[in-house]
């Protein structure tokens, strides 16, 4: 009998897994074969031979990766600019959705919806263009407009690394917070309104209905976003640390990230094996801060643990 019911309940759902297997199928192919290429790491590449036949070098690639200075430049700068994006634009994020959504005219709301949506959508060459034209040295709209009317020396700003964390910030948050303010939005739309009317009778303020009501409601669309942005806390986008910048050797110090590091090592100095191993170091370490932030907050409320 209850081989019938299995049978039963496989044949149900036999049109489900025919659409589940072309993903499962790029999956297997995109993510899962290409991962045994990470014997290149603790290789001695040499094309002539091949992967499986060139010769093993242990771990002597790891042991010039962090023996270099450079492992402590761009595991910094890795982990400053991602803890600092996920920051920003949660707040961000958060504020600007709240606002939104006491907009009343649902056609406003959607031209604002659209218009901070847009650099979303923006490739990231665009966006580097769009700096440049604002800090170019020449003809930069802050050095010929803002600062000259501020009676101020131009600053040249694609070689002072110091301007840099910041400039890196406001870009990502400008093209990156529109998406995650979507979400928040989706996520206000499915609050109860009977608790803003239960709070306003109580003589609440807009302040206490956000506090109390609103940012409560909230906490398990941004624990979600949270351990989703953690685990990628170890990658970077690259159009942003190597565009952005016009990939500007003067300030490597402070743009230079753990993704940018493995492109040079493997298109600009042809080390392959270097590459591959800092894009292992990325992995493992990636990875076991997923592990760990979904350990934290299982403690706290399994409910809102990733799994």
């Amino acid at each position: 009998m209850k081989n019938k019911v299995q049978r039963r309940a496989y044949k149900q759902h036999l049109t489900l897994y025919f659409m589940m297997f072309p993903g499962l199928l790029y999956l297997l192919i995109n993510n899962y074969i290409p991962m045994t290429g990470i014997i290149i790491a603790f290789k001695k590449l040499n094309f002539a031979k091949g992967i499986l036949n060139s010769p093993w070098v242990g771990l002597d690639h790891f042991k010039f990766l962090f023996s270099s200075k450079d492992a402590w430049i761009i595991t910094r700068n890795t982990l400053f600019y991602n803890l600092t994006f996920i920051l920003v634009n949660m707040v961000l994020g958060i504020a600007i959705a709240i606002i939104i959504s006491e907009v009343r005219s649902k056609v406003m709301k959607k031209i604002y919806q659209s218009a901070i949506l847009l650099p979303f959508l923006m490739s990231m060459v665009i966006l580097s263009y769009i700096v440049y034209a604002l800090l170019s040295s020449e003809n930069g709209l802050i050095n010929n407009a803002v600062l000259k009317a501020l009676h101020l020396e131009s600053i040249q700003w694609y070689q002072e690394p110091k301007y840099w964390p910041f400039i890196l910030v406001i870009a990502n948050s400008w093209k990156g917070v529109g998406y995650g303010c979507l979400i928040y939005i989706a996520s206000l739309v499915g609050i109860d309104p009977s608790f803003y009317e239960a709070a306003r009778l109580d003589g609440a303020t807009k302040w206490q209905e956000i506090t109390k009501i609103t940012l409560p409601c909230l906490v398990p669309t941004i624990v979600t976003i949270l351990l989703l942005s953690i685990g990628r806390i170890f990658y970077s986008d690259f159009g942003l640390f190597y565009q952005v910048p016009m990939n500007s050797g003067v300030l490597f110090s402070k743009t230079n990230v753990i993704d940018t590091y493995v492109y040079r090592a493997l298109i600009e100095r042809g080390n392959i094996s270097m590459s591959s191993a800092a894009g292992v170091y990325q992995s493992v370490v990636g990875f076991s801060i997923v592990m760990f932030s979904n350990w934290i907050v299982r403690k706290f409320d399994k409910d809102r643990a990733l799994f």
